[in-house]
């Protein structure tokens, strides 16, 4: 055999690049439940993440959508002919501040003005902080696994490297060919860690601030309300 044919034999045996595949199949079952851990992890990951993003999409457009046709209809109609709706946050903020109104109005006697404001104005608050935890329910896991994936993935490549050098003492050989696979299967670990934590981390941080921004905006809205109704107060 030529040496060009010694040389093609071992381009076949020796891989160009890493094979993920073979780096899963190749590990320590423990490592193996790791790395199926994280992957199982940052495949729920990116699916909070499309549908929060469709979700926050869908929110904001019916928020938009409600506070204009609400301030139509309130400039146009009477207090008593708000209609309450349930068609997203907005028009849940305004649902209970319009129940409050008639619960207080259908009572008898003159309601006392400041303690109705108070009534309102707290109904209000109440739903939106009720209508930000809701949307945010889901992000908690974004923030575990942005946490605890790399520790998780760390935690493989210690038991991987723990193999390795007991492979060593096992063969009583300290070549790096020994001790070189079994090293990148664990840091392999560490890698599917990372690869689940930071988008985990990048999303919370991004959606978390787009949730803060819509509760800003449906605490605007409520305030905007409140005093829509202090002015109904007003009027003999």
């Amino acid at each position: 055999m030529s040496i060009s044919d010694l040389l093609v034999v071992a381009g076949a045996e020796t891989p160009g690049r890493l094979n993920p595949v073979k780096l899963f199949l190749d590990a320590d079952i423990v490592v193996q439940v790791v790395m199926a851990g994280l992957i199982l992890a940052s495949i729920w990951v990116w699916t909070i993440i499309i549908s929060f993003s469709l979700r926050i999409a869908r929110v904001k457009s019916q928020v938009t959508a409600y506070e204009k046709d609400f301030w139509i209809k309130a400039e146009n109609r009477p207090t008593e002919e708000l209609r309450i709706r349930n068609e997203g946050p907005a028009a849940r903020v305004a649902a209970a501040a319009i129940e409050e109104w008639r619960e207080s109005s259908s009572g008898s006697g003159a309601a006392d003005r400041d303690a109705l404001r108070q009534r309102i104005a707290g109904a209000m608050e109440s739903r939106v902080a009720q209508e930000a935890d809701d949307l945010a329910e889901r992000l908690n896991f974004l923030a575990t696994v942005g946490s605890v994936a790399p520790f998780v993935g760390l935690f493989g490549t210690v038991w991987g490297i723990m193999n390795s050098f007991f492979q060593i003492g096992a063969q009583q050989n300290s070549s790096l060919a020994v001790v070189a696979p079994g090293i990148s299967e664990a840091l392999f670990a560490t890698a599917i860690g990372l690869f689940a934590a930071i988008p985990a981390v990048i999303a919370y941080n991004r959606f978390s601030h787009r949730v803060n921004m819509l509760e800003a905006r449906l605490q605007r809205f409520a305030d905007r309300i409140h005093a829509f109704f202090s002015r109904q107060m007003d009027r003999p």
